[in-house]
């Protein structure tokens, strides 16, 4: 299965980036006539790597493409190897459920690291 189209932002960690990566996923579906979805799920991916990145002048690189069935897929790569986890989550929380709310919009997800801990890829598909 080939990949049909792609696109990538680098963007600084930044809390005002998430909001850069969300028009940019939506330009992005826009042209590939595909709902909002993927937003939610690069939001959730965008604000961890934000927040865990180890230092202010790390880069977050989000890419995203269409594969030929359809479906997207979704790479956050950050500069720390630190895996991300699902966590229980308090109910009056407010923050601890986001990659619980990936899990449950994607066909999957994962994470690889990149060679000698410079950092690690969190990706996921969606379903068309």
């Amino acid at each position: 299965m080939g990949e049909v189209d792609q696109g990538e932002i680098v963007i600084k960690r930044q809390p005002r980036a998430v909001a850069e990566v969300r028009r940019f996923i939506r330009l992005t579906l826009g042209r590939w006539g595909m709902e909002d979805t993927p937003c939610l799920v690069a939001s959730e991916l965008v604000t961890n790597a934000i927040r865990y990145a180890s230092t202010a002048d790390d880069d977050v690189t989000v890419r995203l493409g269409r594969l030929e069935d359809g479906a997207l897929w979704l790479e956050v790569q950050d500069a720390t190897s630190e895996m991300p986890r699902i966590v229980d989550a308090a109910l009056n929380s407010e923050s601890g459920r986001g990659l619980f709310v990936v899990e449950q919009y994607t066909r999957y997800w994962g994470v690889r690291p990149l060679a000698d801990q410079t950092g690690k890829v969190v990706f996921a598909v969606l379903d068309p």
